[in-house]
C-alpha cells in the first residue's frame, strides 16, 4: 500500500476543430483523441447545446468513463467521471434501456434522478443517449441545454442527437478495427468552446474596460482569472500579477465561501447572469455581477454600498476558509448515494467511483476489523501481489498507519514517502504510491475498519481537505457497517436455499434435462424459486418449479417445504399433488403463496399431464413446430385457497419434444407486457434449433440477465424427450 510512484502518464488535452468533418485515417492512431473531441464540439454546435461530454464503456467491465467534456470544468460532474451502469443516472439508463433519455428541467430531472441532483441543483436540460455500432454498445453522448430550453425535445433535436451518436458509433468502431481503440483517459480531457467571433483588438478591448466605472474580470470555463482592469485590482485590494491564472475563490480568502463558487457554477451551468454580494475586510462591501456564455464568463465588479451589519457582540475569531461547494456537493452525493449501498461491495465501489476522482486520488483500500486482525475487503489501484502482503494484518503487530489509525481512532495524512518513513521507518515501500490518507472507520465508538487513500505524486493535505476526509470516513463507516451486517445475513439466506435446491438430478432414460438458477441482480435477499425432476419409476417422471412470494430467508425455508411436500404426493395425479401441497401451506399458514406448476411425464405412454397453481405456462416446442406456450387454465396459487382445484391438462410426448419450465424471472421486464415477453423467449428456443439443452438455458439466462437489472431470481428446468429409453 505505500512506496515510490512509478511513471504514471496521463495524455495531453488536444485541440479540437470545430465544423471539420470526422473521419478515421487507419494509420494515424496518434490522432484518435483528437477526432473525438472534433467531433464532439461539431455535435454540440449543431445541436445547439450549452456542453456536452463522450463517456466510453471497455469491453472489459461494465463502467462508462467520461473521455471528453466541452462547455464546463469536470469538477462540476466529479461524482459522474466514472460511473458503474447500475447507477441511477440518464448516461447510464441510456446504455442499459438502448433509448434517448431527456430531462426537460432541473425539476424533471431531481423527480428522476434525486441523488444526483443533490450534487447539480441548477436549472437546465439534458439529453443522454446511447452510442453504438450495430448492436455493440460503446459508450453514450451526454448533452446540456440551458435552463431555458424548451421542456420537450425538438423532433429536429431528437434526429440530430440520433444522427450524432451513429457518427460516434463510427468512428469508434473504425478506430477499434484499425487496431487503435479510443480508450478512456485517466482524466477527462476538457475542451473550451472557440467558436469564431468578430473581436476587437486586445489593446482596444482592455482600453474599454479600464474606462468603465467599477471592475471588469474575466474568467475561462475553468474558473481561472484571465484578465482584471486596473479598477478590479483596486476593488479586490490585490495585484494583477498575484489573481491572473488563480482561481478568485482560493486567491482571496474572504469569497472562499461555498456560496460565491455556486453562484459561479449556477451561472456556467445555466448560461444566466448571476450575482452575488460579498464583503471585503474589514467593512467594504462589493458586488459582483457574472455574464457567462460558452467560453467563460465576464465579470463586472462594484461598490455595493452598505450590507448586513456585522454582530458587534461577537468575539470569534475570522473563521477558517469553508468547505468549497464542489466538496459539500461531493458529500450530500456520497451520502445520499451510500443510503443506497447494501453490500460491502456496493460500499466500495462507490468510493472508487466518487471519492477517487473527487480528491485525485490512484489508490484505495478498504479494511475491516475482524477477530483483533485487519482484512482487505477491497481495492481500487493496487496490484494483486501488493495487497496481500498487508492483509489479514495483527491489530498487535509492529506499528503501522492502518492500524495505527483504527487503534487511535486518528486520522493520519502522508504527504510524501519522507514523511510516512520519518513516523514508521519500518513500513515497506513496495506499492509506487507517493502520498496517503488513512481514515479509521469508527461507528458507535467502535471500530469498523480504516480506509486509506492513495496518491500517484506527492500531495499537500490542506486543512479543509483532511477535514471533508474525516467527516466522509464517519459516512463510511456507518455504510460498512450496515453493508456487513446485510452480507452476513444475506450469506446465511443463500446458504439455506442452496441447501434446499438440488444439487443434481436424477438421470431419467428417455429424457435429456438441464436447469439453471440465476439470482436477482437487484434486491436486498434471497428469493424462494425452486424446481425438482423426481423418478416414478420405469418409464415415469415428474418435473416441478414453482416461486414462492417474497426474497427473504422465510421464502427460502417455505420453499423447502412446498419441495418436501410436492415430493411426499409425487406419483398420484398432477391435481391430487398440488391439492395436497396447498392443503399444507393453508395449514401452515406462512402469510406467503406460492405459484407452481407440476408436470407428470408418462413416457412410455407418450404423454405428459399438467396441473399449474398461478404459474406462468410451459413452453411447447414438437417436432417440425415452432415454440408455444401450453393452453393451461391455472388453479390459484398455493397457500391461498385450502379448497381450491386444479385442472389437469394434456399434451404429446414424441421423440424430439421440448418443453421448458421457468419462473417469471425470465419473462418479467418493466415496461414489457408479459405475453410479449414469453413470446420473445419463445422466439429464443426456435432460434437454438437442436442445440443442446444445456447451452439453450444458458442462452436463455444470459440474455434475461443481459436485459439489466432484474428484482426476481430466475429458475429453469428444460427437458428433451429422446425416446432413448
Amino acid at each position: 500500500m505505500y512506496g515510490p510512484a512509478g511513471d504514471r502518464r496521463r495524455p495531453a488535452p488536444c485541440a479540437a476543430r470545430p465544423g471539420r468533418a470526422v473521419t478515421v485515417e487507419r494509420d494515424a492512431p496518434a490522432d484518435r483523441d483528437e477526432r473525438l473531441d472534433a467531433a464532439l464540439t461539431s455535435i454540440v454546435r449543431r445541436c445547439g447545446a450549452s456542453a456536452g461530454g463522450i463517456y466510453l464503456l471497455p469491453a472489459t467491465e461494465p463502467v462508462l468513463h467520461l473521455a471528453v467534456l466541452r462547455g464546463m470544468p469536470a469538477e462540476f460532474i466529479t461524482p459522474w467521471i466514472r460511473v458503474p451502469l447500475t447507477a441511477p443516472l440518464p448516461v447510464t439508463e441510456a446504455v442499459r434501456d438502448r433509448r434517448l433519455i431527456w430531462c426537460g428541467s432541473q425539476q424533471d430531472f431531481a423527480r428522476r434522478y434525486p441523488r444526483a441532483a443533490l450534487a447539480f441543483p441548477y436549472h437546465f436540460a439534458l439529453a443522454a443517449a446511447p452510442v453504438r455500432r450495430r448492436e455493440r454498445l460503446l459508450g453514450a453522448l451526454l448533452l446540456l441545454w440551458p435552463g431555458d430550453h424548451p421542456a420537450r425535445a425538438s423532433r429536429r433535436e431528437q434526429d440530430l442527437i440520433a444522427a450524432a451518436c451513429d457518427e460516434l458509433g463510427r468512428l469508434l468502431a473504425e478506430a477499434d478495427l484499425a487496431g487503435h481503440p479510443v480508450t478512456p483517459p485517466s482524466r477527462p480531457r476538457v475542451l473550451p468552446v472557440r467558436l469564431p467571433t468578430a473581436a476587437l483588438p486586445a489593446d482596444a478591448a482592455s482600453a474599454f474596460a479600464e474606462r468603465l466605472p467599477g471592475g471588469s474580470c474575466a474568467l475561462d470555463l475553468n474558473g481561472r482569472i484571465t484578465y482584471l482592469s486596473s479598477g478590479a485590482c483596486a476593488l479586490l485590494g490585490a495585484r494583477r500579477e498575484r489573481l491572473i491564472g488563480a482561481l478568485p475563490w482560493q486567491a482571496l480568502p474572504w469569497l472562499d465561501g461555498p456560496e460565491y463558487e455556486d453562484r459561479y457554477r449556477a451561472a456556467v451551468v445555466t448560461r444566466r447572469p448571476t450575482e452575488f454580494t460579498a464583503l471585503r475586510p474589514p467593512g467594504r462591501w462589493l458586488s459582483f455581477r457574472l455574464y457567462p456564455d460558452s467560453d467563460g464568463t465576464s465579470i463586472r465588479i462594484t461598490p455595493a454600498g452598505r450590507g448586513p451589519a456585522p454582530d458587534p457582540t461577537s468575539t470569534r475569531p475570522q473563521p477558517p476558509p469553508a468547505s468549497r461547494a464542489g466538496q459539500l456537493y461531493q458529500i450530500m452525493h456520497l451520502a445520499a448515494a451510500l443510503t443506497e449501498a447494501v453490500s460491502v461491495n456496493d460500499v466500495i465501489d462507490l468510493v472508487a467511483a466518487q471519492i477517487l476522482p473527487a480528491f485525485d486520488a490512484q489508490g484505495l483500500a478498504l479494511l475491516s476489523a475482524d477477530a483483533g486482525r485487519l482484512h482487505v475487503t477491497g481495492y481500487r489501484g493496487y496490484p494483486r501481489e501488493a495487497i496481500e502482503r498487508f492483509n489479514d494484518t495483527p491489530l498487535r503487530a509492529h506499528q503501522t498507519p492502518t492500524v495505527d489509525a483504527l487503534t487511535s481512532g486518528l486520522p493520519g495524512f502522508f504527504g510524501s514517502p519522507q514523511e510516512l518513513v520519518r513516523v514508521y521507518p519500518d513500513v515497506p515501500l513496495v506499492t509506487g504510491k507517493q502520498a496517503w490518507a488513512v481514515l479509521p472507520l469508527i461507528t458507535s465508538g467502535r471500530p469498523v475498519g480504516c480506509c486509506l487513500l492513495a496518491y500517484d505524486q506527492p500531495h499537500r493535505f490542506a486543512v479543509d481537505e483532511r477535514t471533508v476526509l474525516t467527516s466522509l470516513a464517519g459516512l463510511l463507516a456507518q455504510a460498512l457497517e450496515r453493508a456487513r451486517l446485510y452480507d452476513a445475513k444475506l450469506g446465511l439466506a443463500r446458504e439455506l436455499q442452496q441447501a434446499l435446491l438440488p444439487h443434481t438430478l436424477p438421470p431419467v432414460p428417455g429424457l435429456e434435462i438441464a436447469s439453471r438458477y440465476s439470482p436477482a441482480t437487484r434486491g436486498m435477499d434471497v428469493g424462494g424459486d425452486f424446481y425438482d425432476v423426481i423418478r416414478l419409476g420405469e418409464g415415469a417422471a415428474a418435473a416441478v418449479i414453482g416461486d414462492v412470494q417474497g426474497h427473504n430467508a422465510s421464502a427460502a425455508a417455505l420453499m423447502g417445504q412446498v419441495r418436501t411436500a410436492v415430493h411426499a404426493a409425487s406419483g398420484a395425479p398432477p391435481d391430487q399433488v398440488l391439492a395436497r401441497a396447498n392443503r399444507l401451506l393453508c395449514d401452515l399458514d406462512p402469510g406467503l403463496f406460492t405459484t407452481c406448476l407440476y408436470v407428470h411425464l408418462d413416457l412410455e405412454g407418450g404423454r405428459a399431464l399438467l396441473a399449474d397453481a398461478g404459474h406462468p405456462p410451459p413452453l411447447l416446442r414438437a417436432p417440425g413446430r415452432r415454440t408455444r406456450a401450453v393452453d393451461l387454465v391455472p388453479g390459484p396459487p398455493l397457500g391461498i385457497d385450502p379448497d381450491a382445484r386444479y385442472p389437469v391438462a394434456e399434451i404429446p410426448l414424441v421423440p424430439g419434444t421440448l418443453l421448458l419450465l421457468y419462473t417469471d424471472g425470465l419473462v418479467e421486464s418493466p415496461g414489457v407486457e408479459i405475453d410479449h415477453a414469453i413470446a420473445a423467449v419463445a422466439e429464443q428456443v426456435d432460434r437454438a434449433e437442436d442445440a443442446e439443452p444445456d447451452r439453450i438455458t444458458d442462452e436463455l439466462v444470459g440474455r434475461a440477465r443481459a436485459a439489466g437489472e432484474r428484482a426476481d431470481d430466475i429458475a429453469t428446468l428444460l427437458l428433451r424427450v429422446t425416446g432413448a429409453g
